[in-house]
């Protein structure tokens, strides 16, 4: 994990992190297949039991108070390998909570450590989802979901367990309940031996869905490096997670 800026080591049995003495972060939250049966494809399905692990507010001891100035959150989540069914692991459909200080809905820029992953990702959680994005990303590439959009991360590596990091705004919020009323996102992912294809949620008016590769977003300043160590460079790089309301002209039209 050290290539990621934080000293840190992913833990399979059981499920989640252990952190270097320089790392602080909390005991991982377990995502059971139980609590997430409403956003599959088939609620019924078997699978793994404890499905994910999320650690949100990961930091290096030294940087937590600018952490905590700018109202930025890192967070870090590694997948069980499996299926749930005939879908890949994966994580329940949101959107993100607006935030008080901002009055934005966050974004959320995600960095592959392990693994492969598609971030999807839709624009409205309503009847018509608007623009349908499928990002195939993989170790050290990076994501960046728009504020408002409803998403989830999928494992496009059933035998290797996907891990991943993501900055995100320190007052986080999940939103649920859109996505379960219409039974997930717009797009369910299906495997088909090794290979992954896509079928429409029928809850939702017809659409298109593009699969895309990441891109480097550099009209946000980013750059190829690890994006904790890009925070260490310069704490401000990252505000616009925190404070999307800042740079709200980047937003417009917005093409993952």
């Amino acid at each position: 994990m050290n290539n990621f800026g934080l000293d840190m080591t992913i833990t399979r049995h059981p499920l989640g992190f252990s952190y270097g003495e320089d790392v602080t972060g909390p005991m991982p939250e377990i995502r059971t297949l139980d609590e997430i049966r409403a956003s599959l494809r088939d609620p019924d399905c078997s699978g793994p039991e404890d499905v994910y692990a999320i650690a949100m507010d990961v930091a290096r001891l030294a940087d937590r108070q600018e952490l905590k100035k700018r109202m930025l959150l890192f967070g870090v989540v590694t997948y069980a390998t499996g299926t749930l069914g005939e879908e890949p692991i994966r994580s329940q459909g949101h959107v993100h909570r607006k935030s008080s200080h901002s009055g934005w809905s966050p974004p959320e820029l995600y960095e592959i450590w392990q693994g492969r992953a598609i971030i999807y990702m839709q624009e409205y959680v309503a009847d018509d989802p608007g623009r349908c994005f499928a990002v195939l990303a993989g170790p050290g590439e990076k994501v960046l979901v728009p504020p408002g959009w409803g998403h989830a991360t999928i494992s496009a590596s059933p035998d290797e367990p996907l891990t991943f990091g993501a900055w995100c705004d320190r007052e986080y919020g999940f939103e649920y309940d859109a996505v379960r009323a219409r039974k997930g996102l717009a797009w369910y992912p299906l495997l088909q031996g090794s290979h992954i294809i896509w079928q429409h949620n029928t809850h939702y008016l017809p659409g298109r869905l593009q699969m895309i590769t990441p891109r480097r977003y550099s009209e946000f300043g980013l750059t190829d490096e690890p994006v904790y160590t890009q925070f260490i460079a310069d704490p401000a790089r990252f505000q616009f997670i925190s404070r999307p309301d800042k740079v709200a002209e980047l937003w417009h039209n917005f093409h993952p």
